[in-house]
């Protein structure tokens, strides 16, 4: 990195190679976990029931765990909802019991092991119902993709739409991948973050697109790759700020939020890392592959025809 004239240059489209063999491998180790593991859905989307107990005092989660699973309730997912005091406990469904029966048989086992406990509320979720949420949401990112294309293609050039797009699936595949690779919680919220993501890498995207447009438009001299590098070097600051910026947020979030929105804030997290970095590369180095110049920007000129002052 130098600088010239006070004015920041990096050869970002120089590295563009590095940085496309990067995305694939991290795109291929994604979808190998995607398909070797699979993503662990919450119950939101698998059904199951949901209960809220509260204490009179803090309680150690891992006791209710352990007391849960030694009752045949495989893996529960337990978490604090508020407070140290506050429970939230989600229990899948079983073959051959019904929701108020698993719930019955979990507040007995909560109760032999703290008698002071209060049940707050219970949740159920049917299998139909998580199956419906599945798939309106996967329909959800495919409308939301088809939209961005039609939406980048009339306001740019058709060559701009691609790049916008599969830097979108590069975000979401990799944000997916990382929940399928370590097994994080699956749920609604990190439904939403990834919709989130979306919207904040296109947003850094349509920037740099913003740029390159004008500065094709404005800049006589200098090749393609030349006016992408100087149009992602004049953004680069604003893009760097936003980004520390929003990360300075989540990161409280995550650490001092509590357990209940720890995959949504590490959803969003990751998605602004890998969303500054695709808006910068992948959207960038696509449009540049695929032959963008000055032509395809440059406004269409008017000739007027003499004697009746209309224009063509």
């Amino acid at each position: 990195m130098q600088l010239i004239k006070d004015k920041l240059s990096i050869d970002f489209m120089g590295k563009r190679r590095f940085a496309m063999l990067l995305s694939i491998v991290l795109v291929t180790v994604s979808l190998v976990a995607l398909v070797s593991k699979g993503l662990n859905f919450g119950i939101d989307f698998t059904g199951g029931t949901l209960i809220e107990v509260g204490y009179p005092e803090a309680v150690e989660l891992e006791g209710i765990r352990a007391s849960l699973a030694d009752a045949g309730f495989g893996s529960p997912q337990v978490q604090h909802f508020g407070s140290s005091r506050d429970v939230l406990v989600r229990i899948a469904p079983q073959a051959g019991k019904e929701s108020v029966e698993l719930t019955d048989n979990a507040l007995n086992v909560m109760r032999a092991q703290n008698a002071s406990m209060e049940m707050r509320r219970v949740e159920f979720v049917g299998p139909q119902v998580g199956e419906e949420l599945t798939e309106q949401g996967a329909l959800a990112m495919i409308y939301a993709l088809i939209g961005i294309l039609i939406y980048i293609m009339v306001r740019f050039q058709w060559r701009f739409s691609p790049g916008a797009v599969v830097a979108l699936v590069h975000d979401v595949l990799i944000i997916l991948g990382f929940f399928a690779l370590f097994q994080f919680d699956f749920d609604l919220t990190v439904l939403a973050a990834l919709l989130a993501v979306i919207g904040y890498s296109l947003n850094d995207t349509i920037v740099v697109f913003d740029r390159i447009r004008e500065n094709f438009r404005r800049m006589r001299k200098g090749t393609s790759e030349e006016i992408i590098n100087t149009s992602i070097n004049q953004t680069f600051s604003r893009t760097l700020m936003t980004s520390i910026t929003t990360l300075l947020v989540l990161i409280s979030l995550f650490v001092f939020g509590g357990e209940v929105i720890h995959s949504f804030s590490l959803a969003l997290i990751l998605g602004i890392v890998v969303g500054t970095y695709s808006s910068i590369y992948v959207a960038s180095t696509v449009t540049l592959a695929l032959g963008v110049t000055k032509a395809d920007l440059m406004p269409a000129k008017v000739i007027e025809k003499e004697g009746d002052g209309s224009s063509v």
